[in-house]
């Protein structure tokens, strides 16, 4: 399978997921209060990894009749796809039970201080292990490299989440990072792995920007993960390394500005951003008040 099929069939899947599984959308258990104030349902990453699962049974089921690649031959595939259910599970943990109270590390260090346990902390803990058990699985190196791949992987999925805040940026901004990791990666089989969910992250993106669904932790912290995975899997030292110090000062940086500040005083941010978004009318507060 070509990187441009895998990103077809990612694609694909996902809007067959969203036609087919209206139900899901309809759930009032996944609705959420969106930016505005407005409930809708918070199922973008859970379509996300759901097509993904998709596309991975129909390559192994293929694979094992004879037709592509031979099951067991890709390794970066079983750990996208456990990066996809680990963060996505965490995530989606988040966007139904978490309060949006404590945000940030700080957040959820202070709530730990004071005896709470947060949803948030629960995310960046299982996270920590997921990359930890990702990053070790490809071959042992060296603790430290182990160490360092588990920070790229873990400080890319809550980037991906720190950027969530306004409909379609993140997965603007992970197409945007995805485009020179594809050149980068080729045809190889890291590339291939990682295409599926870039694909059916594409097709989450106009339910996103048009609001009729929200991406999610589930779905933003998946994102970030997967295109973290990809920096350890299929580039070189260098490269991994600068990722890691841009990712570092980007996490540190959200702790003291807002990114969607930073975002609307830069012109060409401000335009990339809103770019396809709607811009529907000012909505009511749901408690009746006006402004």
């Amino acid at each position: 399978m070509t990187v441009l099929v895998a990103l077809v069939v990612g694609f694909v899947a996902v809007r067959f997921l969203f036609v087919a599984g209206h139900q899901i959308l309809d759930a009032p258990a996944l609705h959420r209060a969106n930016h505005r104030g407005v409930q809708i349902p918070v199922v973008g990453g859970v379509l996300m990894v759901s097509a993904v699962l998709i596309v991975e049974a129909g390559r192994a089921t293929l694979g094992a009749v004879g037709i592509g690649e031979e099951p067991g031959l890709n390794l970066a595939r079983p750990l996208v796809l456990l990066v996809c259910f680990g963060f996505g599970m965490l995530g989606l943990m988040d966007d139904v039970l978490g309060t949006g109270e404590d945000r940030g590390f700080a957040g959820h260090l202070r709530a730990l201080a004071h005896g709470r346990v947060t949803t948030g902390l629960l995310k960046l803990v299982g996270g920590a292990g997921v990359a930890i058990v990702v990053a070790a699985e490809p071959g042992f190196i060296s603790g430290k490299r182990v160490i360092a791949d588990a920070v790229l992987i873990a400080l890319g999925a809550n980037l991906g989440n720190l950027l969530d805040r306004a409909p379609g940026r993140t997965i603007k901004a992970a197409l945007f990072a995805y485009v020179p990791l594809a050149f980068a990666l080729g045809t190889g089989a890291v590339g291939i792995a990682v295409a599926p969910v870039m694909g059916a992250a594409l097709g989450v993106l106009p339910g996103d920007l048009s609001e009729r669904l929200m991406l999610g932790d589930a779905g933003a912290n998946v994102l970030g993960a997967v295109l973290g995975v990809g920096v350890v899997l299929g580039t070189n030292r260098a490269t991994a390394n600068g990722v890691i110090a841009v990712l570092i000062v980007l996490n540190l940086a959200a702790e003291f500005v807002s990114f969607s500040r930073v975002i609307d005083r830069v012109p060409p941010l401000r335009w990339f951003d809103r770019l396809g978004r709607a811009m529907p009318p000012a909505v009511a507060p749901a408690d009746g008040t006006g402004p």
